[in-house]
């Protein structure tokens, strides 16, 4: 998924994940963008600090299957 696309489900509501459900992208009141780790809540940015660059690669962002 491209950075875009991920702001744009998870604005709307929608989860999105990182390589598994352990990894949810998050939006805080803030306007602050993260990957938190629901295990532990450990979050990292989901960008770079240039606010463009994934903290990951494209592919391995994902929204659960809905059936």
């Amino acid at each position: 998924m491209k950075l875009e696309q991920i702001k744009k489900e998870v604005e709307m509501g929608k989860s999105v994940y990182w390589k598994n459900h352990s990894y949810k992208v998050v939006l805080t009141s803030k306007g602050e963008w993260f990957i938190k780790c629901l295990i532990n809540n450990h979050c990292i940015g989901l960008t770079w600090a240039d606010g463009v660059t994934l903290n990951g690669n494209e592919e391995d962002f994902f929204m659960p299957d809905v059936n």
